[in-house]
């Protein structure tokens, strides 16, 4: 029967969503004959970047607080949303994100680290498994615990592989968020004094990874 508790950190993490932006609106007077302008000035049309941002803003706040139970006990941290290629996500102060590589490392060891990457619609998950062993195999013998993930924030796993060897310990996930988007997980966590520090809130920003296509 397959290990339902793969964590080596034994870190408990509960996670509470508390929305902490408000969407203000100002009504905008409308130009009466005395006060119009002879001639319209022309407008830029917003670029697509510009228009993705707003989209993403319109629909996920700028900021949310999350509780989590850490070695320290019980903690509110902030993230802020952070937009990648094709994607949004919640990032915590401790992290850096770079939105062209779409990896999320932590600010202060950047050899803690995931790679995110969306995952076409046709993907084929035998294949990734296939990939996903041969490169965990240079990090030591791989573990399966694909399925259900209990006490996790991703819940639910389609593909979990996980190696541990002297350097640390190497995850391959495939996961599909609640839109029903797949995205692939790539997490490097060497061993350290700062690897607790990296998987908690880590992983919380994994799980509110949004494809924003």
């Amino acid at each position: 029967m397959k290990n339902r508790y793969p964590f080596r950190l034994n870190i408990p993490i509960f996670i509470m969503v508390v929305m902490i932006s408000a969407c203000t609106g100002e009504t905008e007077p409308v130009a009466t004959p005395e006060t119009a302008a002879p001639e319209a000035e022309a407008v830029s049309p917003p670029s697509s970047e510009q228009g993705q941002e707003e989209s993403v803003e319109a629909n996920r706040p700028e900021t949310e607080s999350f509780e989590l139970m850490t070695a320290e006990g019980n903690q509110s941290m902030e993230a802020v949303l952070h937009l990648g290629e094709g994607f949004s996500l919640y990032v915590f102060e401790k992290f850096a994100f770079d939105e062209t590589a779409g990896r999320l490392s932590l600010r202060s060891n950047p050899d803690y680290y995931v790679d995110i990457e969306p995952l076409p619609s046709d993907y084929d998950v035998t294949q990734l498994e296939a990939e996903g062993k041969e490169e965990l195999s240079t990090v030591g013998d791989v573990s399966d615990y694909s399925g259900e993930l209990v006490e996790h924030p991703l819940g639910f796993a389609e593909l979990y592989l996980q190696a541990s060897g002297e350097e640390g310990i190497s995850d391959y996930m495939v996961w599909k968020s609640e839109a029903g988007d797949v995205f692939l997980f790539r997490l490097h966590n060497p061993k350290g004094e700062e690897a607790p520090d990296f998987a908690g809130p880590v992983l919380v920003s994994l799980a509110t990874v949004q494809s924003d296509q």
